[in-house]
């Protein structure tokens, strides 16, 4: 948003000096006009040659040559905005400007009493209008600044990565100074691989000329195509961490406050630069974290899938033999080693019932042969053999198998949440409903237990249940919610997909020319 201040509409008209009265004080004060100027820049030896041109453009012998070169009023005020834009960027501020210009008034009263007469019948509208025309022009490189700043922070925010980040903040820097292309590179430690004399010549801010040193411009398209160009470094504790280039239509060198900005935008830049990237790294280690996971979820139903064939084929079958054995043994005996001989055969198949328990929650060899709903029911089963609940199912799904990776996953929550229930809920009613749709599996476990706080619940240190459910359910990409208060019962509610799922360079370049101020 820009801040303008313009002369009220009424006044404008009413009090803006008339061209007649102007063109009156041009007359008076041409014939020493070239001396007035000279003694106003001998009061001005504490400024350099850019502010004393700047302010020469605003006295009212300035006004006076645009209207006797057929301008108007108004042209004057332009003139007056875009030099105030300059001294603004020179770092001189409205009120000191009026403060010289007041010396140009009292040169013209003591040198040219003639002129002074006749310019007192406009001193006062004359003022008002350079006043206001100097604030406005002050307020908008301000307002700029604030604009660039403020736009940088919102690329932070709206950014996708680092590689977007640089190109927001490049197009941002492009349109701030009015360059018509600019580039931003952001370094490694190393320099990027740069030749080290190139590194250091490209360490303080210069600037290019068209022709000359354009050797210097790191990206080859941007040489031969404009008048001049700046060359920004980004330091960080004295190194080289990256660099800006514009490309402007015409000769400009930067003034004292762009370059302020720029060294300003730098920090701000490399801050920004740096927290991407360092969370671009953390995004990668996530990944590799996730992967790692998945895989040592793999590993883990592999294992189970190992130990259950081996309690199955080996520990379970010398149980059975073991069993005949005794029972064998047991008919030819008689007394008490009858008795002794079926109270061992007794613990036996007990054992051997707790060893098809333990090789039915490892790897459920329903799961893999009938498939998920099949399983689902057999987990409700034994919840109601468990404890007594009144359990509801509704599974909807299709009749072709769902992927393996899926239907354990499933298969484990669903376990998992069972488990939950029977432990800790005090539920008297259950409902479950699974369903699937083309692209989603849904799973629905609602009990009207005693519910808990989930914050809590979840911040347990030895509580692993509702952890491993979400590295389950986010290893698979899904999503879980869990509702849950003291006295309301608990609503898992989970959504699974059926499918499995060296240096740094940004342009930007300005379609259209922009007037430079």
């Amino acid at each position: 948003m820009e801040t303008v201040f313009r002369l009220p509409a009424g006044a404008a008209a009413g009090q803006e000096p008339a061209r007649s009265q102007l063109l009156h004080l041009a007359r008076l004060l041409q014939p020493c006009a070239a001396e007035l100027d000279a003694a106003f820049l001998r009061r001005l030896g504490g400024y350099g040659v850019l502010e004393q041109k700047a302010l020469l453009a605003l006295t009212p012998a300035a006004a006076g040559r645009v209207l006797s070169s057929r301008g108007s009023f108004t042209d004057f005020l332009e003139q007056v905005e875009y030099n105030g834009r300059r001294l603004a960027k020179l770092n001189l501020a409205p009120v000191e400007i009026l403060r010289v210009l007041r010396t140009y008034d009292r040169l013209v009263a003591r040198r040219r009493p003639g002129a002074w007469a006749a310019y007192q019948t406009i001193r006062e509208p004359f003022h008002l209008a350079v006043t206001l025309a100097l604030g406005n022009a002050f307020y908008q490189v301000r307002e700029a600044e604030t604009q660039a700043f403020y736009g940088l922070f919102h690329a932070e925010l709206q950014a996708r990565g680092l590689d977007d980040l640089l190109q927001r903040f490049v197009a941002i820097l492009t349109r701030t100074f009015r360059a018509r292309a600019g580039r931003l590179w952001i370094y490694p430690p190393n320099g990027g691989g740069l030749d080290r004399h190139l590194l250091r010549r490209l360490a303080r801010p210069r600037y290019l000329t068209a022709g000359r040193h354009e050797t210097l411009l790191l990206d080859p398209g941007l040489r031969g195509r404009f008048a001049s160009y700046w060359s920004i470094p980004l330091l960080s504790r004295g190194r080289l961490a990256g660099l800006v280039q514009f490309g402007f239509a015409t000769p400009y060198r930067w003034l004292p406050r762009e370059l302020q900005l720029l060294d300003a935008v730098a920090d701000r830049c490399l801050l920004a630069a740096e927290k991407a990237r360092l969370h671009e790294q953390l995004v990668v280690r996530e990944a590799q974290v996730r992967r790692l996971a998945g895989n040592m979820v793999r590993i883990e139903e592999e294992e189970r899938r190992r130990i259950s064939r081996e309690l199955h084929d080996d520990t379970g079958q010398s149980m059975l033999t073991l069993r005949l054995q005794l029972e064998m043994l047991e008919k030819t005996a008689s007394g008490a080693m009858r008795q002794r001989l079926g109270e061992a055969r007794q613990l036996v198949e007990s054992t051997i019932a707790e060893v098809r328990r333990i090789i039915s929650r490892l790897s459920p060899a329903v799961l893999d042969q009938l498939g998920l709903p099949a399983a689902v029911r057999q987990l409700a089963q034994r919840l109601r053999s468990s404890c007594p609940v009144q359990l509801r199912l509704r599974v909807e799904t299709p009749p072709q198998r769902l992927p393996r990776e899926i239907e354990t996953v499933a298969y484990r929550l669903v376990q998992e949440a069972f488990q939950n229930i029977a432990r800790h809920a005090c539920a008297s009613r259950v409902n479950l409903s699974l369903r699937s749709t083309d692209k989603h599996l849904e799973l629905r476990i609602r009990d009207n237990g005693v519910g808990f706080e989930i914050g809590s619940g979840a911040g347990k240190p030895n509580s692993f249940g509702l952890a491993g459910m979400r590295e389950r359910v986010a290893l698979c990409g899904g999503d879980l919610r869990i509702v849950s208060r003291p006295g309301r019962g608990t609503l898992v509610s989970i959504t699974l997909p059926l499918t499995l799922s060296s240096r740094r360079i940004a342009t930007h370049e300005q379609d259209s020319s922009a007037s430079r101020g």
